[in-house]
Protein backbone atom coordinates (compact mmCIF):
# COMPACT_ATOMS: atom_id res chain seq x y z
CA UNK A 1 0.00 0.00 0.00
CA UNK A 2 1.26 3.40 -0.90
CA UNK A 3 1.92 5.47 2.52
CA UNK A 4 2.34 9.41 3.12
CA UNK A 5 6.00 10.47 3.83
CA UNK A 6 6.58 10.91 7.44
CA UNK A 7 8.55 14.25 7.91
CA UNK A 8 7.82 14.29 11.78
CA UNK A 9 11.53 14.96 13.15
CA UNK A 10 11.02 12.79 16.30
CA UNK A 11 10.60 9.72 14.00
CA UNK A 12 13.12 10.07 12.09
CA UNK A 13 15.48 10.79 14.65
CA UNK A 14 14.14 7.48 16.18
CA UNK A 15 16.49 4.18 16.48
CA UNK A 16 14.71 1.73 14.43
CA UNK A 17 14.16 -1.53 16.06
CA UNK A 18 14.98 -4.82 14.75
CA UNK A 19 12.71 -5.86 11.62
CA UNK A 20 11.09 -9.62 12.16
CA UNK A 21 9.85 -11.97 9.20
CA UNK A 22 6.49 -10.55 10.53
CA UNK A 23 7.47 -6.95 8.87
CA UNK A 24 7.05 -7.91 5.39
CA UNK A 25 3.82 -5.89 5.14
CA UNK A 26 5.92 -3.06 5.86
CA UNK A 27 8.49 -4.07 3.32
CA UNK A 28 5.64 -4.44 0.81
CA UNK A 29 4.56 -0.91 1.45
CA UNK A 30 7.94 0.65 1.37
CA UNK A 31 8.09 -0.53 -2.57
CA UNK A 32 4.18 0.15 -3.12
CA UNK A 33 5.79 3.60 -2.07
CA UNK A 34 8.73 4.00 -3.39
CA UNK A 35 7.72 3.11 -6.97
CA UNK A 36 4.84 5.61 -6.74
CA UNK A 37 7.81 8.25 -6.13
CA UNK A 38 8.87 10.61 -9.32
CA UNK A 39 12.36 9.94 -9.38
CA UNK A 40 12.98 8.03 -5.99
CA UNK A 41 15.53 5.89 -5.14
CA UNK A 42 15.39 4.58 -1.58
CA UNK A 43 13.25 4.47 1.09
CA UNK A 44 13.61 3.08 5.17
CA UNK A 45 10.73 1.91 7.10
CA UNK A 46 10.88 5.42 9.33
CA UNK A 47 9.92 7.61 6.32
CA UNK A 48 6.86 6.25 6.45
CA UNK A 49 6.45 6.52 9.90
CA UNK A 50 7.36 2.89 10.97
CA UNK A 51 10.30 2.61 13.03
CA UNK A 52 11.76 -1.01 11.76
CA UNK A 53 14.92 -1.29 9.84
CA UNK A 54 13.96 -2.14 6.53
CA UNK A 55 15.07 -0.57 3.51
CA UNK A 56 14.08 -0.59 0.13
CA UNK A 57 16.15 0.64 -2.98
CA UNK A 58 15.50 0.37 -6.61
CA UNK A 59 18.61 -0.34 -8.98
CA UNK A 60 20.05 0.74 -11.91
CA UNK A 61 16.99 -1.11 -13.91
CA UNK A 62 14.17 0.20 -11.18
CA UNK A 63 13.72 -3.52 -9.58
CA UNK A 64 13.26 -3.08 -6.10
CA UNK A 65 15.31 -4.99 -3.26
CA UNK A 66 14.50 -4.98 0.30
CA UNK A 67 17.04 -5.55 3.16
CA UNK A 68 16.16 -5.93 6.70
CA UNK A 69 18.46 -5.52 9.82
CA UNK A 70 20.87 -3.77 7.63
CA UNK A 71 24.62 -2.75 8.97
CA UNK A 72 27.52 -1.69 7.47
CA UNK A 73 30.63 -4.06 7.76
CA UNK A 74 33.14 -2.27 5.90
CA UNK A 75 33.67 0.94 3.78
CA UNK A 76 36.69 2.21 1.38
CA UNK A 77 37.22 5.05 -0.06
CA UNK A 78 35.43 7.68 1.86
CA UNK A 79 34.39 11.33 0.66
CA UNK A 80 32.67 14.22 1.50
CA UNK A 81 29.17 14.44 -0.55
CA UNK A 82 25.95 16.68 -1.00
CA UNK A 83 23.06 14.56 -0.78
CA UNK A 84 19.05 15.21 -0.33
CA UNK A 85 16.40 13.43 1.14
CA UNK A 86 12.76 12.41 0.17
CA UNK A 87 11.72 13.79 4.09
CA UNK A 88 14.29 16.30 4.53
CA UNK A 89 13.99 19.75 2.78
CA UNK A 90 17.31 20.80 2.78
CA UNK A 91 20.28 19.24 1.41
CA UNK A 92 23.30 17.68 4.13
CA UNK A 93 26.67 17.14 4.01
CA UNK A 94 27.79 13.47 4.34
CA UNK A 95 30.91 11.33 4.32
CA UNK A 96 29.96 8.42 2.46
CA UNK A 97 32.26 5.56 1.11
CA UNK A 98 32.76 4.61 -2.58
CA UNK A 99 32.40 0.74 -1.97
CA UNK A 100 30.72 -0.89 1.24
CA UNK A 101 30.28 -4.33 2.56
CA UNK A 102 26.43 -4.66 4.03
CA UNK A 103 25.09 -7.58 5.82
CA UNK A 104 21.49 -8.04 6.34
CA UNK A 105 18.67 -9.99 6.22
CA UNK A 106 16.86 -11.68 3.66
CA UNK A 107 13.11 -12.59 4.06
CA UNK A 108 13.24 -16.20 1.95
CA UNK A 109 10.23 -18.40 2.20
CA UNK A 110 8.54 -16.94 5.42
CA UNK A 111 12.26 -16.77 7.77
CA UNK A 112 15.00 -14.43 7.62
CA UNK A 113 18.55 -15.35 6.07
CA UNK A 114 21.76 -13.71 6.55
CA UNK A 115 23.45 -12.62 3.76
CA UNK A 116 26.60 -10.15 3.16
CA UNK A 117 27.39 -8.19 -0.23
CA UNK A 118 29.29 -5.63 -1.45
CA UNK A 119 28.18 -2.28 -3.14
CA UNK A 120 29.97 0.49 -5.14
CA UNK A 121 29.12 3.74 -6.26
CA UNK A 122 25.25 4.67 -6.45
CA UNK A 123 23.85 1.79 -4.59
CA UNK A 124 26.52 2.05 -2.10
CA UNK A 125 25.38 5.60 -1.21
CA UNK A 126 22.18 4.88 -0.61
CA UNK A 127 22.03 1.99 1.54
CA UNK A 128 24.42 3.98 4.03
CA UNK A 129 22.12 6.74 3.21
CA UNK A 130 19.29 4.30 4.64
CA UNK A 131 21.29 2.88 7.57
CA UNK A 132 21.53 6.24 8.89
CA UNK A 133 17.91 6.38 8.64
CA UNK A 134 17.60 2.96 10.82
CA UNK A 135 20.14 4.38 13.32
CA UNK A 136 18.03 7.60 13.87
CA UNK A 137 20.50 9.82 12.11
CA UNK A 138 18.91 12.41 10.57
CA UNK A 139 21.44 13.33 7.83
Amino acid sequence: MIKELCKDEAVLKTRCAKATPEDAAVAQDLVDTLNSIEDGACLAANQIGVTKQVIAYLDEDKKPHVMYNPRLVMGLQAARLVEGCLTKEEESKVTRYAKVKVSYDELVDGAFKPRKRDFLGWEAQMIQHMIDHCNGKYV
